[in-house]
């Protein structure tokens, strides 16, 4: 009987310790690069970094930012005329010729998949007229997405002591390359014959050198969508990619790697991202999200502008929350649509920002006097000048009776006058 109360208590405290148990968070992989980023694309949450904010000397990952410029200024069918220039670029190149007319979607093709030096002096040229001034585009782009730790001296990542990138600021170019179908496609091909031209009547044959993406290579990562490697003696191995699993995109960004082991780092960190953690949808376009009540009293609903996201880790039960900014609210007219408001969206420490637009349109109802006063921009103005107007014709108006006044008053005077002196006539 002892023996079986034992087994049974036993028994007991197994289920009551095994039961509540939630599996635990993994810990990150242990990476060689010196600036590291793992970054959920649709969110741009960070969900591992080390030193995110290093900058280093980017080398060939230059070309990302190279490539999301060429996408946003150029037809794929534009054709560019290479310069003695380009012709005479160091590093890795295609070797195209002075005068060569190639369109910008095989120069793309060198550039991507073979790292072409040439080629990018060849596109930044055609953009800019210098790779001078098309490093100023690069650096004014790179500050409109945020990053903070980068400069841009040339379009393909020869080494430069004044060129400098991050991890993060990195992992925010691909994120914006990323919205690009067209670098997706060219990312994912896995070899390419260039046309022949009027200077070259040979074939060019390009490899795409980023081996996350060949299935036959032990890097292999199913899912990858793109990346870009970089390398020069004095800026060591940088990688760039990204790849996408259930709905879910993460980016990967190293730089300064000594070691070498950027494509092994990648999988694990992918591997680490993909198991943690977990996108899902937390308001779609038009969601309600929360009402404005105006100072008249209308009440406006107020709706999400676009899809929003949340990730948090897989095991996680934290429940997001919402405050609505309160903005001006002595509207004049609105329409259905109209940004008229933010909402802050918090989950745990993280914080986001969201647009919410009017869910009706609104047109406030006012007397001619306070449309008069109104304080609304260019009505304020168009209403003060019929203001000032009004007033004026009142002290005209003012004027005139004080005048026609005055002038009653002295006739009224002078008649006065005159029956006086008929009387002093006649008594004398």
């Amino acid at each position: 009987m002892k023996k079986l109360i034992a087994i049974i208590l036993t028994s007991l405290l197994f289920l009551f310790n095994v039961a509540p148990a939630v599996k635990a968070e993994a810990k990150p992989p242990v990476v060689s690069a010196d600036s590291v980023v793992l970054m959920d694309a649709t969110t741009g949450k960070v969900l591992y970094e080390k030193n995110k904010n290093s900058a280093y000397p980017p080398a060939s990952t230059t070309k990302i930012m190279t490539t999301l410029l060429i996408l946003e200024k150029c037809n794929l069918d534009d054709l560019v005329t290479v310069s003695k220039n380009a012709e005479r670029a160091d590093g890795s190149k295609i070797y195209i010729f002075e005068g060569e007319i190639i369109s910008v979607k095989e120069l793309l093709y060198g550039l991507i998949l073979a790292s072409a030096n040439d080629c990018a002096i060849a596109l930044a040229e055609h953009v800019s007229g210098s790779t001078e001034e098309f490093a100023k585009l690069m650096n004014e782009k790179a500050k409109s997405l945020g990053c903070t730790s980068t400069n841009f001296v040339n379009p393909n990542g020869l080494y430069d002591i004044n060129q400098k990138t991050s991890a993060y600021d990195l992992a925010l170019i691909m994120q914006e390359l990323t919205k690009h179908a067209e670098y997706k496609e060219i990312s994912l091909t896995p070899s390419y014959i260039m046309a022949a031209t009027n200077k070259s009547t040979e074939k060019r044959p390009l490899w795409n050198g980023n081996k996350l993406m060949h299935k036959g290579d032990k890097y292999y990562y199913e899912g990858c969508e793109g990346g870009k490697t970089g390398y020069t003696v004095q800026s060591k191995h940088s990688y760039v990619a990204t790849a996408s699993r259930n709905g879910q995109k993460l980016i990967v960004a190293l730089v300064h790697d000594s070691k070498k082991t950027f494509f092994a780092d990648s999988r694990k960190l992918f591997d680490y991202g993909f198991d943690n953690f977990e996108l899902s949808k937390y308001l779609s376009k038009d969601d309600s999200v929360s009402n404005l009540t105006l100072e008249d009293g209308t009440i406006l609903p107020l709706l999400a502008a676009k899809d929003f996201y949340i990730v948090k880790a897989k095991n996680s039960t934290l429940t997001p929350t919402i405050k609505t900014e309160q903005k001006d609210l002595n509207f004049i007219s609105i329409n259905k649509g109209d940004l008229i408001s933010k909402a802050i969206i918090t989950c745990g420490e993280d914080s986001y920002s969201l647009d919410l637009s009017s869910g009706a349109d609104y047109t406030k109802k006012s007397s001619s006097l306070t449309n008069v006063f109104s304080n609304d921009g260019s009505k304020s103005k168009k209403n003060s000048s019929i203001l000032i107007n009004i007033i004026k014709y009142i002290v005209i108006i003012l004027a005139l009776l004080l005048v026609f006044m005055r002038v009653k008053k002295l006739i009224r005077r002078n008649k006065y006058r005159r029956v006086i002196d008929r009387l002093n006539n006649n008594k004398k």
